[in-house]
């Protein structure tokens, strides 16, 4: 049996898009269209995981849209608005050469390192799209130095190591910023 654990936000519905059923969706993959490699789709509806499989997608403006199936008209589209798209993290390819998911990524401990001491700056919870790069979203736990939210940019300069089996991540980034 499968469990919330087993799954990782990979878009979300974010409306309607005509009246035949069609939605909007914001994929979080790279290239945005990958998210349709990823089928069938889940989604929680009214407390229980529902699948959902798109039959046809195309790019409209900065996004793109898809007619799920079974779905065929705006009320139904409508009701899925706001969904997060989740598939089972069993379906992604292994990645090579240090590259890691963003759910690979969320929760893990962030440790500013300065010489041989370590400071805990809190945990990712959760990550930026940005033009130039992504961030990661810092957040202060009971442990680390302070409660403050950091936003880190996820570059080679500011990022050390990450070491997900340890469950953690070492940046160089000043805490007091």
């Amino acid at each position: 049996m499968e469990k919330p654990g087993d799954y990782a936000v990979v878009a979300r519905i974010t409306g309607a898009h005509g009246i035949k059923g069609w939605v909007k969706v914001h994929s979080y993959t790279q290239p945005a269209e990958n998210v349709f490699n990823y089928q069938p789709w889940r989604v929680q509806l009214d407390g229980r995981w529902q699948e959902l499989e798109a039959d046809s997608f195309r790019p409209q403006g900065k996004g793109t849209v898809a007619h799920l199936c079974g779905v065929d008209d705006r009320n139904e589209a409508e009701a899925l608005a706001g969904l997060d798209i989740c598939v089972l993290r069993e379906q992604f390819d292994d990645l090579e050469g240090g590259d890691h998911y963003w759910y690979q990524l969320q929760g893990l401990k962030v440790y500013s390192v300065d010489g041989d001491a370590r400071v805990l700056l809190g945990e990712v919870s959760g990550f930026l799209e940005t033009g130039a790069n992504d961030v990661l979203v810092v957040k202060g736990t009971n442990d680390s130095i302070d409660q403050r939210e950091r936003l880190i940019p996820y570059v080679d300069q500011y990022l050390l190591k990450v070491d997900a089996g340890a469950g953690e991540i070492l940046v160089d980034w000043d805490p007091e910023f």
